[in-house]
């Protein structure tokens, strides 16, 4: 019994200690979580004008830019998963990396190529130990993204896009990334890129809108300098990279706002833990005592017969 009482009382300072870290980790993402929120949340004004933008422009050019043609001249396509670079986070990466797995076969199936571009120790680990070939990844910054990686990350796909066949080009960029809807709520989403659609509406992502009626129906008249054309060709690199930009930082929100309610869930576990310990514990010591009370007691009644 003394035995098992001492292993109890190993358990709970061990499962104490880890109490700990849970809670500190919780409350330094806590700390975080609203900076990195109101830094992905804050891009949506900037991407709506930037997109009503390009939707005006688009209305009066030619639209015949290269990021807006659809590509037949190669089946190569990048796939770009968006991970964190620690763990502790729940079920964040597992999520991306499950419908990273999902599209690449589809892709596959479908007879193309996929290029793979990571985002974050977890996914660039996890491809290489599975063998699969990882073209570049970006680690470090998962939980907070700079501007200078979100434009090292866009001119490559922007070069990789518009270069020839024979030098590596590609006809698509996917994008797979959480979303950050709320501080409960993170999904995974599946995003084309590139190249860019025109559509009807305009998301939180900032899709291009420009609707089928004339210029004169929906927008007062314009007059462009240079040319329409010229500006739209300015627009459209600027707004993938804005893309780019805002995926990282809603990723990032996502990542924090995971791991803080992963480590909530861990301390209130080692809590329960600690207290189911306690309880065996005590049962130990109440059985140790119990049973040296009979041993008194047995003692005495053999010392009285003799």
């Amino acid at each position: 019994m003394a035995g098992s009482q001492r292993i109890y009382k190993q358990k709970i300072r061990a499962t104490k200690t880890l109490e700990k870290v849970f809670r500190a980790m919780e409350l330094i993402a806590a700390s975080r979580i609203g900076k990195a929120r109101d830094r992905a949340l804050g891009q949506d004004p900037y991407t709506q004008a930037l997109t009503r933008s390009i939707g005006t422009v688009a209305a009066h050019a030619h639209e015949d830019h290269p990021l807006i043609k659809e590509r037949t001249d190669t089946n190569r396509v990048i796939v770009f998963v968006v991970t964190s670079d620690r763990g502790m986070a729940g079920a964040y990466s597992s999520s991306v990396l499950r419908e990273a797995e999902r599209l690449i076969n589809e892709l596959k199936e479908n007879g193309k190529e996929p290029v793979l571009y990571v985002s974050g120790r977890r996914g660039a680990s996890y491809f290489r130990f599975r063998g699969v070939p990882v073209e570049r990844a970006w680690t470090g910054e998962s939980d907070k993204p700079s501007d200078e990686t979100s434009d090292e990350i866009s001119t490559e796909f922007l070069t990789r896009f518009l270069a020839d066949a024979d030098d590596g080009g590609v006809a698509e960029l996917y994008m797979i990334f959480t979303r950050f809807v709320s501080m409960v709520t993170q999904t995974v989403q599946v995003r084309r890129m590139l190249p860019i659609q025109v559509v009807d509406d305009v998301d939180d992502l900032g899709e291009t809108s420009v609707d089928d009626k004339s210029p004169e129906d929906n927008e007062p008249l314009y007059e462009f300098e240079p040319s329409a054309q010229q500006v739209f060709d300015e627009l459209l690199p600027m707004y993938v990279g804005q893309r780019i930009h805002s995926v990282m930082l809603m990723s990032a929100a996502s990542e924090l706002a995971a791991r803080q309610q992963a480590m909530h869930s861990a301390t209130e576990n080692a809590g329960e833990v600690i207290e189911s310990y306690t309880r065996l514990a005590n049962n130990a010591r109440q059985a140790e005592i119990t049973t040296e009370i009979t041993e008194i007691i047995s003692g005495a009644d053999s010392l009285g017969k003799s």
